[in-house]
């Protein structure tokens, strides 16, 4: 790392660093020194930090204390600042070309699908009874309804059922659903299959979206009471627009953490979303509603936006697929602009196949994306129909930071890996990623200063009455950071990429667990004003800030569950526009392991005869 100061780190040059095994860097766990707080406690705390007497030094013991002074605002960083995680386009290597598919990228979405099902495997189209329990796929509800066997309009009547019995539980899936809309999309589905003219296989297929995410006719709230109110939504994001041109029924806009600015998922306004695994454990955040409705089997693909994790946590403390897209990779038209430069679409599934096809559906080129139209005019997608898997892999490994989780977490995922070497011959490399803790932090002031800067004219006429107390405490922080820390924060992110880059060099993926801990109990304090747990938040972000931070596709499969009956996910970190790899590496996961997937305690069995 370097030596430090009185004032902060001087950190050696990126290009000076060892990242071998053999590395002096030392890893610095999370600084995290807060108490938790939910109920009087935070609005005592908030009292505190928005007053103007004693408001700006608790920020600057808050920030002090957390190590960002030291290793990011006081740091002596000789990187030049890297606003934008950009990355020039990579070919496939030469050993994957043979399990890849090139597209053309001026392909409709419809047509993106269809040449998505040609690389699936035949399998994927074959009951699955004996394989133990598993979701209903894409292909489950195409064949049904091919067959005659159920109608779209079925499923949306058990969906709404299913939405009901879910709302008298409290499950908190949902911040707005429309019953009428869904009888309507689901009618003219049911209408196309009747004359033979189904669009896609997604035809009829129930998709939720997150409330970040624009869907007509639905009101964008991001989590909130207000932003709806100023903010208009007036037609559907590329990603949405995208699922309704395939013919997907759109069936709601799913609960989130309240400006996405909590790992928890507890909403003050619209409920706590609650796990379907424990009734009385968080889903994670902020794509929370959107990983809990996979989960339950109320759809087979949600989407989320990935900002700090928010899809791939959620996902893993869910049990399900959470698969985040290279920076630029998905338009991010018609997305609530939280964050330019970390936040992402990403797809929330029951399996790799699901989120492969969803993935080929909104990964298109939008007129008015500058991100997408910079990009190749072809793309590749992965054969997984591939009848032997890709040989030689090399799975990067940072054992101490690998190992910083619990017990039970860091057992799991290491058997899982070991089955990797066992069944496929794939080898882990060991390497040394320095100041992990550091880009941690730079994220932090990253996402804040961005996040505060794009709803800045709401917040100067807004009743803060009107937020949630624990995001007004993210915003007082948020709002602490100067320019002088938003630049050092970007010089980190040029070093952090050039870490990266280099064991790229050397290995095909970086594997962690996808969080340090499982889903934590929801507290009764909780209910009126959130809570503030930064010491969970910190465990649940830890392995997922460099697919955010540096713009690096990543992916989360479920590898098994904690004694509690709670499920654990193992993440794919990969070199920028490696998609086909991880989700090559990603199907082979799941394969060893999608026969001990396991029942959650609330489920939806929506194509059961």
């Amino acid at each position: 790392m370097g030596l430090f100061t009185v004032e902060g780190v001087v950190y050696e040059p990126a290009e000076n660093v060892n990242l071998g095994p053999n590395s002096t860097e030392q890893y610095i766990r999370a600084n995290v020194k807060a108490p938790r707080m939910a109920g009087f406690l935070v609005k005592i705390f908030v009292w505190f930090l928005e007053s103007s007497i004693f408001g700006p030094l608790l920020l600057h013991f808050l920030k002090r204390n957390n190590l960002i002074h030291k290793l990011v605002s006081n740091a002596d960083i000789q990187e030049s600042p890297i606003y934008v995680p950009l990355h020039p386009f990579q070919e496939v290597k030469e050993e994957e070309e043979e399990k890849v598919k090139e597209i053309d990228k001026e392909l409709t979405p419809a047509q993106r699908v269809g040449e998505a099902i040609k690389c699936l495997p035949k399998s994927e189209c074959e009951d699955y009874k004996n394989k133990g329990f598993r979701r209903w796929t894409i292909l489950d509800y195409s064949n049904a309804y091919s067959s005659g066997q159920l109608t779209p309009l079925t499923v949306a009547e058990r969906i709404i059922e299913g939405i009901g019995e879910s709302n008298k539980d409290k499950m908190a899936f949902f911040i707005n659903f429309s019953a009428e809309d869904i009888i309507r999309q689901a009618s003219d589905s049911t209408f196309r299959y009747q004359k033979g003219e189904q669009i896609s296989v997604l035809d009829g297929v129930p998709i939720a979206v997150k409330d970040e995410i624009d869907c007509t006719p639905y009101p964008t709230t991001g989590g909130t009471k207000w932003l709806h109110k100023v903010r208009e939504c007036k037609e559907d994001a590329y990603s949405v627009m995208c699922l309704r041109s395939c013919g997907a029924i759109i069936i709601g806009k799913t609960n989130m953490h309240e400006l996405g600015a909590g790992t928890s998922g507890i909403n003050p306004h619209y409920g706590a979303t609650r796990n379907p695994y424990d009734k009385g454990r968080i889903a994670g955040g902020s794509s929370s509603g959107s990983a809990a409705v996979v989960a339950s089997g109320l759809c087979p693909v949600a989407l989320g936006v990935d900002g700090g994790g928010s899809v791939r946590m959620p996902a893993a403390l869910c049990g399900v697929v959470g698969f985040k897209p290279t920076f630029g990779r998905v338009p991010h038209a018609g997305v609530i602009p939280l964050n330019w430069t970390v936040g992402m679409v990403g797809v929330l599934a029951g399996t790799i196949e699901d989120a492969f096809i969803t993935y080929a559906a909104i990964s298109g080129k939008h007129p008015l994306d500058q991100l997408s139209n910079i990009l190749p005019a072809t793309q590749y997608f992965p054969l997984l129909n591939s009848s032997s898997p890709i040989s030689n892999m090399k799975l990067a490994v940072y054992w101490e930071w690998f190992n910083d989780c619990s017990d039970e977490i860091r057992i799991c995922c290491s058997n899982a890996l070991d089955q990797l070497y066992k069944n496929y011959g794939w080898k882990v490399t060991e390497v040394t990623i320095p100041d992990i803790e550091a880009m941690r932090l730079a994220h932090y002031v990253t996402i804040g200063t961005e996040s505060t800067t794009s709803l800045s004219s709401y917040l100067q006429n807004l009743n803060y009455s009107e937020l949630g107390w624990d995001v007004r405490v993210a915003l007082s922080v948020y709002g602490a950071f100067s320019g002088k820390d938003y630049v050092k924060a970007q010089k980190l992110r040029n070093r952090m990429m050039q870490f990266h880059n280099k064991i790229f060099g050397i290995a095909d993926v970086i594997v962690t667990p996808t969080t340090g801990v499982t889903a934590y109990p929801i507290l009764n304090d909780t209910a009126k004003t959130g809570e503030l747990d930064y010491i969970n938040g910190a465990a649940l972000v830890r392995y997922q800030i460099a697919g955010n931070f540096l713009g690096l596709p990543a992916i989360t499969v479920p590898v098994g569950y904690d004694k509690k009956g709670l499920p654990i996910g193992l993440q794919f970190i990969g070199r920028p526009w490696s998609e086909p790899t991880l989700l090559h590496i990603a199907s082979s996961m799941q394969g060893m392991c999608i026969s001990d997937y396991r029942r959650p305690q609330v489920f939806y069995d929506l194509l059961k005869d």
